[in-house]
Order: C-alpha cells, then structure tokens, then sequence
C-alpha cells in the first residue's frame, strides 16, 4: 500500500509537473499571441513607393540593422536599450542627411523627409509584431513603441542653449498625410525640421538657435497628450516658437486664432475624430486661441517667392445661433468654434494646443508663438499621376527647398520683431 501511495504520488508530481510546463508553455504562446498586428499607417510599408525611398536614401539600412538588434534582446530592459539608442540615432541620421553631413546614402535629395518617416514606421512595425522568447507584456510593448516614437521624433533631442547672447526658437513640423491619396506625398514642414534642427539664424536681435521636433498625424497621439508632453518643458525657456504643417497651394498663411474643434477628416491611421479639442481642465478651454506671432511684420517683409498672408478667417457658431458661419475676420464674442484659421485638423489642433499651453504657462504677453501653413508641396507638371508616376523630380525638389528657405527667413523676421499680443 506504501509503494502504492509512492507510485501513485510520483505519478500525480510527473502529472504536475506536465500540466504546469503545458500552462507555462500556453502562457508563453498567449503571450506571444497578443502581438498586434501592424497598424492601418504601417501596412503601407509593403507598397513599392516606400520601399524605394528606402532605398534610394539608405534608409533601410537601419531599418534593418535595428530589427537584428531587437531579436538578440534577450530582456525587456535589453529591448529598451535598443530601442532609445536606435531611435535616437535615427533622428539624428535623419538631421544629419538634411544638413548635408556624411553619406546621402542613395540619390534622393537630402532635403527629403519621407525616410526618416517610412522607416520610423518600419521600426515601429518590428516592435508592434515582435515575440520574443521571455515575453512581453502589453504594457511593455506600449512604452517601447512611446520611447521609439519620441526618441525618432526628436521630442527627446532639444538642446536649447543657456545663457544670454543666443536667442531660442522651437519649430515643429509633421509627417507626411493623405497616403492613399497619393503615398509619394512629402511634408514641407517635416522637412523644414530636419533642415533647421540645430541651425543659428542671424536676426535684427542677434543670433538664434532653432531646435525642432516632429508629429505624427495621428488623433490618438494629440489626445494622448503629446503636444504638451513635448513642449511643456521648454516654453518657458525659449524666445519663440511656431508649429509649421503643409496648408494651402501657393502661399503660407500666419493663423491668427485657432479654434477648439476637430472635424473629423481621416488620420494616417484612417481614423477620423470630431467634436471639442480634449484637453486637461477642459472647464477652463477656451473656444479660440491666438498667435502672438508679429504677423504684421511677417507679412510685410521680403520672406520669399511664396505670397504670405495674415489669415484671419474663422468658421463660428454665433452665440445666438445654430449654425455654422464663417467670419473672415475673425471670431465674435460668446461663439463656438468651428475651424480655426488653419482649419480643423490636426495642423489646427496643434497650433490650439500649443498656443493654449503658452497662455497656461502664464506666457501670453511675453512670448511669440502661433502657427505657419507652408504651401502645398507639389511635383512637377508632368508627374501628378500617383500610380505611374516617379518618386520625386527636379521640381518637387526645387520646391521643397524654397518652402524651407522661406520659413528660415520667416523665423529670421519674427525673432527680430516684438511680440504680438
């Protein structure tokens, strides 16, 4: 009866034993199960075009290099490690290539801001998907992808300097949008950070050091709080700021008031969202923000080829009425927004968003800051055709450069000129 219980006991432990290897295994299998699938923005990585540019620009060497360093973290912290160091290296890859240091890599201009985004999305992707062997929680997966977006993005990377004698600018831009439209498509105010990230401009008041950060075109990521998240910590130690994103054919527009709407249009992820801007203490939101920008002076100086207005046209609900109305000269007492001067996407969101945390920050009348609409990039008069037509031309190109050498000179004027308030 003893080696019976003896037998019976060793069966029931290998039994054990089994079940709990069988649990750990489908727990590891659960695990690995729950990698996400690559998102809308990121299924796009497989087309033809980003490929291309990938590799006309050396950009997928990274790419590639990275989703080697990924597989061989054998820990979570290991992965984190990874992904700050390549992140971080890509945008600075990325800034690099625009000013004109090392290797181009390929033949497409260095101007060009769609490397860096299409292999952002190629990192983001390999870390979306990844299973690796010791598992990794959704939690985790989250916080990498955050440290990927934000290192690749430049928002860890402003260095402004301390002391008198250099002024400090902080411009923003964005990826590119509409990609199903056309997913050649190129973002002049992407590409104006890449160029100026790091630059002196000489003004009127001496020399100033402009630092520069990207945006994704994303809902999700404005709600999220990345806007503030980025530029809380330096609004009060800069001279000036602008958030810069792709607006109108032909002309820039200096968006004198942003307003607390979302229309609705599709993201990069196909996602559209309506209704007020979120935001924190939304008891205190105002409808309509304004730039402090010297819009006057902007506007009367030489910046470029491109015309440059002071946009002041708003779409408001009255306060005593129902229906949308459109004011070209701005909003009327006690109304409710609608589309600011920039519209009501997330070029809009970001100026509302920006322009309310300087006057939260107590900022209002000290510090100059709004929003700039570039013109649209366009290509050249032979390749409009999306599904035949090339990369980039001679004129895209040309075009690119001008938008970005007229923001310079715009930054130049607005931080010699005193604060609109």
């Amino acid at each position: 009866m003893n080696s019976l219980r003896v037998r019976i006991g060793v069966l029931g432990l290998a039994l054990l034993t089994g079940l709990s290897a069988s649990t750990a295994g489908t727990a590891t299998a659960a695990a690995t199960a729950a990698a996400p699938a690559p998102t809308v923005e990121e299924q796009r990585l497989d087309r033809t075009v980003p490929l291309e540019i990938l590799r006309r620009s050396g950009f997928d060497a990274p790419v590639t290099e990275f989703a080697r360093d990924l597989g061989t973290a054998s820990s979570y912290a290991q992965a984190r490690r990874v992904v700050v160091h390549e992140g971080t290296a890509l945008w600075r890859r990325a800034v690099d290539r625009a000013q004109g240091r090392g290797p181009a890599g390929g033949d497409l201009s260095r101007d060009d801001d769609r490397p860096l985004y299409w292999a952002r999305l190629s990192m983001t992707r390999e870390v979306r998907t990844w299973e690796p062997g010791f598992g990794l929680s959704d939690s985790q997966r989250a916080a990498l992808l955050d440290v990927l977006e934000r290192t690749s993005r430049g928002h860890t990377d402003i260095r402004h300097p301390h002391g008198k004698g250099l002024k400090r600018i902080l411009v923003t831009g964005f990826d590119p949008f509409t990609l199903d439209r056309d997913i050649r498509i190129s973002n002049p105010s992407g590409a104006t950070a890449l160029a100026l990230d790091g630059t002196v401009i000489e003004t009127a008041d001496g020399p100033a050091r402009v630092e520069t950060a990207v945006f994704p075109v994303r809902w999700r990521d404005f709600a999220e709080g990345t806007v503030e998240r980025t530029l809380r910590p330096y609004l009060k130690q800069v001279d000036l700021f602008t958030t810069v994103s792709q607006g109108r054919v032909g002309r820039f527009d200096i968006e004198r008031t942003n307003g607390a709407w979302r229309g609705g249009f599709g993201d990069n992820d196909n996602v559209g969202r309506s209704g007020t801007i979120p935001v924190a203490d939304p008891a205190s939101q105002p409808q309509w923000t304004t730039t402090t920008l010297p819009y006057k002076e902007i506007v009367a100086a030489d910046t470029g080829r491109f015309p440059v207005y002071d946009n002041t046209s708003v779409t408001e609900i009255p306060a005593d009425g129902t229906q949308p109305v459109v004011r070209p000269d701005g909003p009327t007492p006690g109304s409710t927004a609608r589309a600011g001067g920039g519209g009501d996407y997330l070029s809009n969101e970001i100026a509302y968003r920006a322009t309310l945390l300087r006057d939260r920050l107590g900022l209002h009348d000290v510090l100059p800051g709004g929003h700039v609409h570039t013109p649209v990039l366009q290509f050249g008069a032979g390749n409009t055709d999306p599904a035949t037509g090339s990369v980039t031309d001679p004129e895209f190109v040309h075009n690119r450069l001008d938008i970005i050498a007229q923001v310079r000179t715009i930054l130049k004027v607005a931080a010699g000129s005193p604060v609109t308030s």
